[in-house]
């Protein structure tokens, strides 16, 4: 049997007909660019979050770098982000002109361990970025506490967890912003790239859409050194074609990741955990295993694919070796890039494939 990491084919075969007459639709009103699609998903994705405003920008790591600068973050500042997670969170405090602070994660979650913050806050100290990692909430009310108590603002990664609450209430909603990406393999993803940031607070929402928008809030005037980063119409429809399934989608995949857990029983491996006071939407389901590599050549020799999220820590990438780090530096991340494995889960998955993938886990 072949089983690939993962496949848009199920979900995009049952909205066809939706999403090429969203295309004829968008076709045929001539307007490409922040038009009545925009601006209908924007208000219907951040009510989805429980906040009043949506800004769509053309990716997530623009979301998180424009709601950065509408906070005034810049030169001089230092941004706390997670040692491990997609190197997009880092980078956007980077193109904001500040410096990523990295922090180590909870070995059980894998997101930002609350209990750290403390010794990464210096007096250049502006916010926290928590990472929604894999599908689950971070300990929000622990981080917003910390925030608080040294006025921090608080930009929340939700890349990787459309639809997950904390405590009840929907990520994006904590701190002043929420940052949404939309690429194709999200929870929620778009048919190329696209992104938003959902905040309650107008001020902040209204200078976010000047930013992304050549720094104009009305034309040929510019009141900011802005950028061009704008949702486009197409992606909007599709967007909210999609939106109006979510639930569903999010619902199926934790039905897979429950199959999952209570079929793989191999002591070589550690399981996924769900913190407590939250859901999980299963954006990735990784295991840990101290033979990594050799578990995944062994899976790919049984026709399952499987993904590594992320193999190379933050710290040691190339692209941060201005930095100084040295191996040893972040261990937590280090150890997590060592070990996980991402295993497939996709919308359609059958039955015959999760129990394939399960039995072959087992036989390890």
């Amino acid at each position: 049997m072949k089983i690939p990491f993962s496949t848009f084919q199920h979900m995009h075969e049952a909205l066809r007909p939706q999403l090429l007459s969203a295309f004829e639709r968008c076709v045929e009103t001539g307007w490409f660019i922040q038009g009545e699609e925009y601006t209908a998903f924007e208000a219907e994705f951040a009510a989805s979050c429980g906040l009043p405003y949506g800004v769509g920008v053309g990716n997530g790591m623009d979301a998180i770098f424009l709601a950065l600068r509408a906070l005034g973050i810049g030169a001089g500042d230092e941004v706390i982000v997670p040692s491990h997670t997609f190197i997009a969170t880092a980078l956007a405090v980077r193109y904001a002109g500040a410096a990523p602070v990295f922090c180590e994660p909870r070995m059980d979650t894998f997101t930002l361990d609350p209990e750290k913050i403390e010794a990464c806050i210096t007096a250049r100290t502006r916010a926290i970025i928590p990472v929604h990692l894999y599908g689950q909430a971070a300990d929000m009310d622990s981080i917003c506490r910390t925030a608080k108590r040294h006025g921090l603002f608080v930009v929340e990664d939700c890349a990787q967890a459309h639809g997950a609450v904390y405590q009840g209430k929907p990520v994006g909603s904590w701190g002043q912003a929420g940052a949404f990406s939309f690429y194709p393999g999200k929870n929620l993803g778009a048919l190329g790239d696209a992104g938003a940031a959902v905040t309650a607070d107008a001020q902040l929402a209204d200078k976010m859409h000047a930013l992304c928008c050549y720094g104009s809030s009305e034309k040929y005037v510019h009141e900011y050194a802005g950028v061009n980063s704008r949702l486009d119409e197409l992606q909007a429809a599709f967007l909210r074609i999609k939106l109006r399934c979510l639930a569903q989608w999010n619902a199926e995949r934790q039905q897979i990741a429950k199959k999952y857990l209570e079929s793989i029983q191999n002591e070589r491996l550690l399981l996924p955990v769900t913190g407590g006071q939250r859901n999980h939407v299963w954006h990735l389901f990784v295991i840990r295993c101290e033979e990594r590599d050799r578990l995944r050549a062994y899976l790919a020799e049984k026709g399952i694919g499987t993904n590594v999220h992320y193999p190379i820590p933050m710290h040691l990438q190339k692209a941060f070796s201005d930095m100084g780090f040295q191996k040893g530096a972040f261990p937590i991340a280090e150890k997590l890039s060592e070990t996980i494995l991402s295993l497939p889960l996709y919308i359609g998955m059958s039955d015959e494939e999760i129990a394939y993938v399960a039995d072959a886990l087992n036989a390890f």
